[in-house]
C-alpha cells in the first residue's frame, strides 16, 4: 500500500499539487546532476524524459506523456550494458514517473546515488548535493523523502 502523504490529493491522498510539481522539479534535477557521468553520446529517449519530466511540472504536458517518457528511458537503461549508464537511465525513469505517481521520486535519487557509486564519485557528496536542493521543498515533504529513503538507500545496497 502507497504512503498517503506521496499520493495527490485528486487521488484521495494527502500531496498537494504544488508539491507534486516540487517532488518531480526535485528528481529531475537529481537526474540532470549524474547525466555527465554517461559521458559521450547520450541517448535522446533520455533527454526526452527529462524535457517531458519538466514540461509535466509546468502544466504544459498530461501525465501519460510522462508515463510514455518513463518506459523509454526505462528501455534506454535495458539497451545498455554500462552500469553508470543503466543508474542514470534508472534514475531518469522515476523523475519523470513522479508525474504519474510521487513517490516515483525517490527513485530518481536512489539510482543517481547508485550511478555516482558505479562512478568511483563520492556517494556521501551526491547525497548532501540532493539534500541541499531537498531543503527547499516544505518541512513535512523533506521528514518525509528523508525517512523513506533512508529505508530503501539499505535495500538498494547504496550507504
Amino acid at each position: 500500500m502507497r504512503d498517503k502523504r506521496f499520493v495527490a490529493v485528486h487521488r484521495g491522498g494527502l500531496l498537494a499539487k504544488e508539491n507534486h510539481h516540487r517532488l518531480i522539479r526535485w528528481a529531475r534535477e537529481c537526474s540532470e546532476h549524474v547525466l555527465p557521468l554517461i559521458g559521450g553520446n547520450i541517448d535522446a529517449r533520455l533527454t526526452h524524459a527529462l524535457f517531458i519530466a519538466e514540461e509535466w511540472e509546468n502544466g504544459n504536458v498530461p501525465t501519460g506523456h510522462a508515463m510514455k517518457a518513463s518506459l523509454g528511458a526505462h528501455t534506454a537503461a535495458r539497451d545498455s550494458s554500462d552500469p553508470v549508464a543503466i543508474a542514470v537511465a534508472r534514475s531518469i525513469g522515476h523523475a519523470v514517473a513522479t508525474a504519474h505517481m510521487a513517490d516515483h521520486s525517490l527513485g530518481a535519487p536512489l539510482y543517481a546515488l547508485k550511478a555516482v557509486k558505479h562512478a568511483g564519485k563520492s556517494v556521501d557528496e551526491e547525497r548532501e548535493w540532493q539534500n541541499r536542493r531537498l531543503q527547499r521543498l516544505p518541512p513535512e515533504i523533506v521528514e518525509l523523502v528523508l525517512d523513506t529513503m533512508q529505508k530503501k538507500m539499505k535495500s538498494m545496497k547504496i550507504q
